[in-house]
């Protein structure tokens, strides 16, 4: 950080500054937001609004710079700028700290609310604070019980028994993107399966859309988020294939995207833990169940990434039954094996060792048959081979994956295959599928790594399901005017987890009638997905107060979708995913007429010490009250921008959060020496300061729109320096230029350090909060260069500078240097036997001796 000389000014205070602003925002209310009754261009700016767990920290304190950084700039732009902030405030922590406390999820909760609200009002982030929302509100969850009533209507809301991830810490259920490398995301417990009747939303019937819509964003969002959606809806094309099993009145169906290879195929595998593979086993001899039964056990001890780990051993069961191939007629053994997952597909999967290493390895260990029906050699070998009218390939059976280990996974042509001997892969896909719908066998079809979105939760603190259950599996939604569906008070339950929700043991709340008959029902007991909570939010801060719609679909269509979104990339599959689901759903109902929420993405990278991610018990967290306390609040923003670009991380060791006060007091400095008149002319001022302002004025709007907040501080910095330097030695506070520069740098500076800017402005004569002025306009005038400096050396040797015009020729450039005396005495008589002239910057001399 660049600082100027001189005694730095012992007058900026920044608690001061920080008491005062504050203060005259609470009264001003300059970020509140005219929704209908403003007809400037609009910009909705969010925030990923936090969950209320303890105090803001450091992370916390990088992306509300950030975002707030990017809602002032549009200001200044001219904007009618929306950016509100909210707690995202049900969920697992505050039930634990209850448990672990004895006290009520809701106190927790709101307290940690009230400390939050303090510290970011303290942290001057620019929120319309008319526009608070608080997830775990009746009058928010209200909103999720209509939305859910919405999609059980027409069937996107629905329940089944089903195995479901089982996190055994937390005593609750998890949705599939809850579970990381086969841990809760939350607590880190290994995920187990358990098999229960939950609710799901059908988000699976949304997944092309999902992928296809990424398109929409190219360029918008990050190109890592956009992949990592892909790659979780996970959408692969191919057939499925059924399989006649013997003894089975239904066939088995199997999802491949290689139909082309079903004549390799010469087994098939179910996962052990399938439904399938129960049936199959329950008509299989004594000793295969029995031998199955404890396969099973042994497989629900293990995690699917295990399970699929390319490292261990393969296992497996046979079962005794086989399957017909429906393209060769072969009869194929079934095995249960737990590398095959019982959520892919239907669960089992047609396996072509020759092909497929998984695949190999598994026949190789149970010696079951391989066979080769691509012919790869080509690639191999670089050799075109003939392939005998028998599909055998003698001359390259070294090569054979049965005794090599190793798969054939390349491209080639087609062999052993029958009518598609002699096919490519894509000609080859397109003929297998066209003879397995000829036979009625198979049919051309999508598959996804996507499953349905559980949103059952089995704990307190939570939005509760407005369904009422009776005799027989009767299911009746509550009526919407019964909503919302009130948690009953905690006092009195036991909210540790034992597997079923706390809510069971509310008997005056859970016993209840059915509203149309009368007849005796129970309400459900669980409670909703937090992520639903968030996936809608973004609405709800369009009409906080509305008692009679979750938002106001006229205010939704001029104002969203939300046109910057700042957050973390740890939200990059969970929350994204969901929220784009719910938004297409809502376009469907016709409640909004967009149907991707947040135009634009910005991840911000993480704060780390010294290279490492803050935590406590590594002993390197950095408290951000302390920080702000001790060097204010103005410089830790402003340092947690000027250190890296903003999807960089921060290393807190590697900053100055001193240079930043330092610099903040020169340029406050400055605002107060300014003796020039508001209102004077400006082009009278020095020029050469002059330009240097409309230079920095035509870079910053390019510069911020693009987030290079870093750049831009590193360049008002500068124009400080610059503006010292005039004062000093130069124009004087008096010259015009100096007031100019001194009003820009102050209307740059509000993006980053609020107060600062707020009472430079005041200083220098203005009146009102200074967050709405509108940027100055860079004059094209300023923007060329008078003169430039050409640079004369002879021999290699710089002789002399000359200051020209930019615009001067090589032969004029020449004659100057040639002429000018100092050059003249470099040369000193002696013979020119080269010039090099590259105008307007350089003239290259060279003599002999």
């Amino acid at each position: 950080m660049t600082e100027a000389t001189g005694a730095e000014p012992q007058d900026y205070d920044y608690k001061a500054l920080e008491a005062k602003w504050s203060a005259e925002w609470d009264q001003l209310q300059p970020f509140a937001t005219n929704l209908a009754g403003d007809d400037r261009p609009r910009k909705y700016v969010l925030d990923m609004f936090p969950y209320p767990s303890g105090d803001l920290h450091m992370g916390h304190a990088e992306q509300y710079a950030l975002g707030d950084a990017v809602a002032r700039y549009w200001r200044h732009q001219g904007f009618n700028v929306l950016h509100p902030i909210g707690w995202d405030s049900f969920g697992l922590p505050a039930e634990n700290a209850a448990i672990k406390n004895g006290g009520d999820p809701k106190d927790w909760t709101y307290e940690n609310i009230a400390q939050q609200r303090a510290s970011m009002k303290r942290y001057a982030a620019s929120f319309d604070w008319n526009r608070v929302i608080h997830t775990s509100d009746p009058e928010y969850y209200r909103w999720n019980q209509w939305l859910f009533l919405q999609m059980y209507e027409r069937g996107l809301a629905y329940r089944k028994y089903s195995d479901v991830n089982w996190c055994p810490n937390d005593q609750t259920v998890l949705a599939n993107e809850q579970v990381i490398d086969g841990h809760c995301e939350r607590c880190d417990a290994i995920v187990v399966k358990k098999k229960l009747n939950q609710w799901y939303f059908k988000i699976t019937d949304y997944a092309d859309r999902l992928i296809d819509d990424l398109n929409q964003l190219e360029g918008h969002w990050p190109q890592k988020v956009i992949t990592m959606q892909r790659n979780w809806i996970g959408r692969s094309l191919g057939a499925d294939v059924d399989f006649v099993v013997e003894g089975r009145d239904e066939p088995v169906t199997v999802f491949t995207t290689r139909p082309d290879t079903l004549y390799g195929a010469t087994f098939m595998v179910v996962a052990p833990d399938s439904d399938l593979a129960a049936e199959l086993a329950e008509g299989a001899s004594d000793d295969v169940r029995e031998r199955f039964a404890k396969y099973l056990a042994d497989t629900r001890a293990l995690d699917s990434i295990d399970r699929q780990s390319s490292d261990r051993p393969k296992t497996g069961v046979d079962l005794g039954r086989f399957a017909i191939n429906p393209l060769s007629g072969e009869r194929l053994p079934i095995w249960a094996a737990d590398y095959v997952l019982a959520d892919y597909g239907t669960g089992a999967i047609m396996a072509v060792p020759a092909h497929d290493q998984r695949d190999l390895d598994f026949a190789r260990a149970f010696d079951l048959p391989v066979k080769v029906v691509v012919d790869v050699t080509q690639a191999v070998t670089g050799v075109i081979p003939i392939i005998p009218e028998d599909g055998s390939m003698p001359e390259f059976e070294d090569l054979h994956p049965a005794k090599t280990g190793e798969a054939l996974s390349g491209d080639g042509r087609l062999t052993n295959s029958g009518p598609l001997d002699g096919l490519s892969k894509r000609s080859g896909i397109q003929a297998a599928i066209e003879l397995l719908d000829e036979r009625g066998t198979g049919r051309a079809a999508k598959n996804y790594r996507l499953r349905d979105w559980l949103i059952s939760r089995q704990r307190y603190w939570g939005t509760p399901i407005p369904i009422l259950h009776g005799e027989n599996g009767k299911e009746v939604p509550v009526p919407l005017d019964q909503l919302p569906v009130r948690l009953p008070e905690a006092e009195g339950l036991d909210l540790r987890p034992k597997g079923a929700s706390p809510l069971g043991g509310a008997t005056d709340w859970v016993n209840t009638v059915d509203p149309e008959t009368g007849e005796p029902m129970l309400r459900d007991t669980d409670t909703m997905d937090t992520f639903v909570d968030s996936s809608w939010y973004f609405l709800r801060f369009l009409s906080p107060n509305n008692e009679l719609a979750a938002f106001d679909e006229k205010t939704a269509s001029s104002w969203a979708p939300v046109d910057q979104y700042v957050g973390g990339v740890e939200h990059a599959i969970l929350h994204l995913l969901y929220a784009r689901f719910i938004t297409k759903v809502l376009y469907d109902l016709g409640h909004v007429d967009f149907t991707e929420p947040f135009s634009a993405l910005l991840n911000q990278g993480m704060v780390v010490m010294d290279g490492k991610k803050m935590s406590k018990s590594k002993g390197n967290v950095v408290s951000l009250s302390a920080e702000l306390d001790q060097y204010g609040v103005d410089a830790v923003r402003l340092t947690m921008l000027f250190a890296s670009p903003p999807e960089d991380d921060v290393d807190w060791a590697d900053v100055s959060v001193a240079g930043s006060g330092k610099f903040l007091a020169r340029a406050w400095r400055i605002s107060g020496e300014v003796t020039s008149p508001l209102g004077v002319d400006f082009g009278e001022g020095d020029r050469g300061l002059r330009r240097e302002t409309h230079r920095f004025l035509a870079d910053v709007p390019q510069l911020a729109s693009g987030f290079k907040f870093n750049v831009v501080i590193a360049r008002l910095m500068e124009l400080t320096n610059a503006t010292r330097k005039a004062i000093d030695s130069g124009a004087g506070p008096a010259d015009p230029a100096v007031r100019e520069a001194a009003e820009a740098i102050a209307v740059v500076l509000d993006m980053y350090a609020p107060h600062t800017a707020e009472d430079m402005w005041q200083r220098l004569g203005h009146e009102g909060s200074i967050s709405h002025v509108k940027w100055p306009t860079a004059a094209r005038s300023l923007l060329t260069q008078d003169q430039v400096t050409a640079v004369v050396q002879v021999n290699g040797k710089v002789k002399h500078r000359l200051d020209v015009p930019p615009t001067i020729d090589e032969a004029s450039l020449e004659q100057l240097a040639i002429s000018s005396p100092k050059v003249q005495a470099a040369i000193d008589g002696r013979e020119i036997v080269k010039i090099i002239v590259r105008a307007p910057k350089l003239v290259n001399i060279a003599v002999k001796g």
